[in-house]
């Protein structure tokens, strides 16, 4: 029997590749239908990582599997109310920032996907969260950008001329930035780089998945390579 999973994705870019890995690996493998659910902040750095085509291949725009962008939901989100009617057998939030880690702590409903998870308790649709930050000291994989000790200044600036969205002035305007990597192979002096960087989680953001692991009907995963894990639950 066809499952349904509605896909929740917000602005990090930590777990951001794994999650779309993970995703197309059970589409391939599952019969499992996914209707992705976008914030504004995740439309921007899913563009910024290059995945778009990705998750139209993901869910590829049929009933159930649309994907949906807070941009274009007004403020209302109705799709999230989908969650109500017995449409998703589970709701996976994957990459979860800690800004929507506080937002489902504290009962907030005022973004696509922290709407999507109000619904989800509402309607007992099981829900999932990989948070971003659970403790310690992340590694998180960084866009684009021009390492401005190494930049020479060229011009005629290859990176520069041959950039198909014009990002790229002194620095890579992200906005525009899709992520292709035209940029890098072209920098004679390897000054364009995107790559790993340690960041401290803090306290607060801590403490807010730990409330979220005692909300009724939420459980957290601590990274994407766990949803495979739950399929047998839902």
């Amino acid at each position: 029997m066809t499952k349904t999973i509605a896909w929740g994705i917000t602005g990090a870019g930590h777990f951001l590749s794994s999650s779309f890995s993970i995703f197309g690996q059970i589409k391939s493998e599952h019969d499992i239908r996914v209707n992705s659910f976008l914030s504004s902040a995740a439309e921007e750095v899913v563009r910024m990582y290059g995945l778009e085509k990705e998750l139209e291949n993901i869910s590829c725009g049929e009933y159930l599997e649309e994907i949906f962008l807070e941009t274009q939901q007004g403020k209302s989100w109705p799709k999230t109310g989908r969650f109500l009617l017995d449409k998703y057998d589970a709701l996976v939030v994957t990459p979860a920032t800690s800004n929507t880690v506080s937002k489902i702590a504290y009962g907030t409903a005022d973004t696509l996907v922290s709407n999507a998870v109000a619904q989800a308790v509402k309607g007992s649709v099981p829900v999932y969260v990989v948070p971003v930050d659970i403790a310690g000291v992340v590694v998180s994989e960084l866009p684009y950008g021009i390492a401005r000790e190494k930049c020479q200044k060229c011009d005629p600036c290859p990176p520069r001329d041959n950039c198909p969205n014009e990002a790229i002035t002194d620095q890579i305007d992200l906005l525009k930035c899709s992520g292709c990597g035209i940029c890098k192979e072209l920098c004679n002096f390897n000054a364009i780089k995107g790559g790993p960087v340690e960041l401290k989680v803090r306290d607060i953001d801590s403490r807010n998945v730990e409330l979220v692991r005692e909300l009724e009907g939420i459980t957290i995963l601590e990274k994407p390579e766990d949803i495979p894990l739950i399929l047998d639950e839902i």
